[in-house]
């Protein structure tokens, strides 16, 4: 559905036709590129994680299979479509009234404000509960888009676009307030690892100087880092020569295509989407710098977010097999977090070694999170006619399943005490994230 609404879009706001249809294809192109490559990452390393979880002789009796389930709770609601329509005319409504800048035309993603609707009706019984509770994540969303797209600008060059989904800037204060952190603490505040900012400095001369001298700059390429990933996680499985070979190979190859697959997405929203700030502009012309919110593909071109994403996939692996109360194995959901983190690398500047640091506590969250709500998800997914459960048992997602502000929400709905203090905290991050925004 993406590409056609993208189309509806891009000839609404009066792009030529050419432009318009061109646009959609390497829209659609590069976003099949990021499936494709996610998918045969996917097929490649379950396989390696659930041999690592026999030959070392463990047991995790929930499964991580991904976000499919919560999509097919979602859409099993009857509270979804009215929920989605609910956000949609709730974005349009706070553009007129100049309560925020954000044009979210994610679509995809809106499924994620009403999976909360879902669970607290679910639970409850109350639809008006659940309706309430998707409309505030989003209006959440709407504002975090609006308060994190300078660090998109500011790191990719891309103004005027932001990153949408929940799992992605639903953490955006924890990150500034690590941010804030890191900055007062002795040695952290000098560490720092840019990748990206390496090949901008380095010149022709520099490069045939450097080779086999610095053999430390080849950790820059997220190819070398993927087949030493691959490598490290083969030899844990048991893997044999060949098998360690081709596993390492595959992983080096997805991280070379995403960012080319990424690349096409940048370019193609890029026509749209000054041609519809332009003509929300004209329409409203005093609501300027316009926003618009994607889903994350767009920011797999960029190398500290995709060598973060590796770091932390192997960290998850290792914190999930000593984490105590952890009942899951990161398997399906486990490539999310490049995505999942990939703002919160350019809300670090780029910085690999914050960002891996702040993730390391995510990680741990995530874990408890989805072995907690493992149950309800379970019993949620038996009901789901568009999941499959036969043969399953226990199931989650470790990191949409693990969502800390999805959690928060959920809690708060219900009356829990210790969620209402979060909350305030949470009101103290937001201040602090819109604080760097006007900064």
């Amino acid at each position: 559905m993406l590409p056609v609404i993208i189309l509806l879009i891009a000839l609404a706001v009066r792009l030529p036709l050419r432009q318009s249809l061109l646009s959609t294809v390497s829209l659609a192109a590069g976003f099949a590129g990021v499936f494709i490559a996610f998918n045969f990452f996917v097929s490649n390393i379950s396989p390696a994680v659930q041999q690592l979880s026999t030959v070392r002789g463990l047991n995790f009796p929930v499964l991580d299979v991904g976000w499919p389930p919560l999509a097919a709770i979602t859409w099993a609601s009857p509270l979804a479509p009215v929920s989605i329509a609910l956000v949609l005319v709730a974005n349009l409504l706070m553009l007129a009234l100049g309560l925020t800048r954000t044009v979210y035309i994610d679509i995809w993603n809106y499924w994620h404000f009403a999976l909360i609707g879902a669970l607290i009706m679910a639970l409850t019984g109350n639809w008006w509960l659940g309706l309430s509770a998707s409309l505030l994540l989003a209006i959440y969303c709407f504002k975090m888009a609006e308060w994190t797209a300078f660090d998109v600008e500011r790191e990719t060059g891309l103004a005027g676009i932001a990153a949408s989904p929940v799992s992605v800037n639903g953490i955006a204060p924890y990150i500034a307030c690590a941010d804030w952190l890191f900055d007062r603490i002795p040695l952290i505040n000098r560490l720092g690892y840019y990748p990206h900012v390496a090949d901008e400095k380095a010149s022709p001369s520099d490069a045939s100087t450097a080779s086999g001298q610095h053999l430390l700059e080849l950790l820059h390429e997220p190819m070398v880092i993927g087949f030493l990933m691959g490598l490290l996680l083969a030899l844990a499985a048991g893997y044999d020569v060949r098998g360690s070979l081709e596993l390492s190979v595959h992983i080096s190859a997805v991280m070379f295509l995403l960012p080319k697959s990424a690349g096409l997405i940048g370019e193609a929203m890029m026509p749209i989407t000054s041609a519809l700030r332009a003509q929300v502009e004209r329409v409203f012309p005093h609501r300027t710098n316009l926003i618009v919110a994607l889903d994350t593909g767009f920011l797999m071109g960029h190398k500290a977010v995709i060598m973060t994403g590796l770091i932390l996939m192997a960290l998850a692996i290792g914190i999930a097999l000593v984490l105590p109360g952890n009942r899951v194995l990161p398997l399906g959901d486990l490539p999310g977090l490049i995505s999942g983190m990939s703002l919160s690398v350019l809300m670090f500047r780029g910085n690999v070694v914050r960002a891996v640091l702040a993730g390391i506590p995510l990680i741990a969250v995530y874990l408890l999170i989805s072995s907690d709500m493992a149950p309800l998800v379970t019993e949620l997914a038996h009901k789901a006619p568009a999941f499959q459960m036969a043969g399953l048992g226990e199931i989650t997602a470790f990191i949409d399943g693990g969502n800390p502000l999805r959690y928060l929400l959920f809690h708060l709905y219900l009356g829990q005490w210790w969620a209402a203090v979060l909350g305030l905290l949470l009101l103290v991050g937001m201040w602090i994230t819109r604080r760097r925004a006007q900064a």
